[in-house]
């Protein structure tokens, strides 16, 4: 069976793309390259020995997308492509409703076209707002979103959600990520941002490698145990094989289910910060810089859910964090 993943030259779908080869699936990709590099792809195949096609284009382009579907027949689809950087949707909020929206709306009527049911969404804890209490489980209030990144997460999980119930060949399985962060333990591929990192991880490696001079941390008078943000960092391997099960789930469910994948424990900035320098030897300064629009105190999942139903639990430590994600960053001072 071929899964098509869209998005996946970039961080979180590179790693799954492996996860999937490694479980037997065939992958194909489609990736307009806003934020990735195919030499992510590139590396994937490496790494597996497995051809995975690539496509270069815009999952907001229909007959693109209707001629990729025709040549892929895809049995199921996975839906990693969109802007991510909750300070840019602050800042430029409708560049992210038109592509995150677009994306998901074109990509789910050429299901509907083809006919292909199963559909994993890389959903986000942002869906649950800033009403909702730690730890989030699935059933926290959802909405009050923070950020106009988060609403968009949200607005696709309606949208994904009613055309599951409108059409009952659909099996959507929405995946409320936490904090990914590592790479694969080879360090061949890993986050690779452009420009300056909007997630703390490559912040900190690309301190640590020199590509900046120190680490901002945004906020140290947070109500959390040293001021900083908690937020509950889970291995981007970890993820993969969560979509890997959730596929599986998906091929024989119909319907919607969500789950958090999480580790359900909270880390702050600076207790990451001091992991890292503990699991590589390397220094890492720091300044206190104002919080950011958009971000909350803590924020960690209960994800038992996902253990109980799927089989799946997160089982890499904050130290295999840090030396996979410094593997990766210092083998690849420049990225791809």
């Amino acid at each position: 069976m071929t899964i098509l993943l869209t998005g996946a030259a970039g961080y979180i779908g590179s790693h799954t793309a492996i996860a999937l080869a490694e479980a037997g699936y065939d992958v194909a990709i489609v990736d307009d390259f806003s934020n990735s590099s195919p030499e992510a792809v590139r590396r994937c195949e490496e790494l597996t020995g497995a051809k995975m096609p690539l496509f270069n284009a815009d999952v907001a382009d229909k007959a693109a997308m209707r001629d990729i579907f025709a040549q892929v027949k895809p049995g199921a689809v996975m839906h990693f492509a969109g802007f991510k950087a909750v300070g840019e949707s602050v800042a430029k909020p409708l560049m992210y409703y038109r592509n995150n929206l677009d994306t998901t709306l074109t990509l789910l009527e050429c299901m509907a076209e083809a006919q292909v049911g199963p559909f994993i969404f890389s959903s986000s804890a942002t869906v649950y707002g800033a009403k909702a209490k730690v730890p989030y489980t699935e059933e926290s209030e959802i909405g009050g979103c923070t950020n106009p990144y988060g609403w968009t997460k949200f607005m696709i999980e309606q949208i994904a959600s009613g055309a599951a119930k409108a059409d009952p060949n659909m099996s959507v399985v929405l995946l409320r990520y936490f904090n990914p962060v590592g790479a694969h333990e080879s360090g061949r591929i890993g986050e690779n941002p452009t420009g300056i990192p909007n997630n703390l991880m490559p912040y900190i490696t690309q301190v640590a490698v020199g590509r900046l001079p120190h680490l901002n941390v945004f906020g140290d008078d947070y109500d959390t145990p040293d001021g900083t943000g908690v937020r509950d960092y889970i291995h981007v391997v970890d993820l993969a094989r969560g979509h890997v099960a959730a596929l599986r789930y998906a091929l024989e469910h119909k319907g919607t289910e969500v789950f958090n994948l999480g580790t359900g424990h909270g880390v702050s900035v600076l207790e990451l910060v001091h992991a890292f320098e503990q699991a590589t030897g390397v220094k890492v300064p720091y300044k206190i810089a104002p919080r950011r629009p958009g971000d909350l105190a803590s924020v960690y999942a209960d994800p038992s859910k996902a253990q109980r139903v799927l089989g799946w639990k997160a089982e890499k430590t904050v130290q295999d964090m840090c030396a996979d994600s410094w593997r990766w960053q210092s083998s690849n001072p420049q990225g791809y």
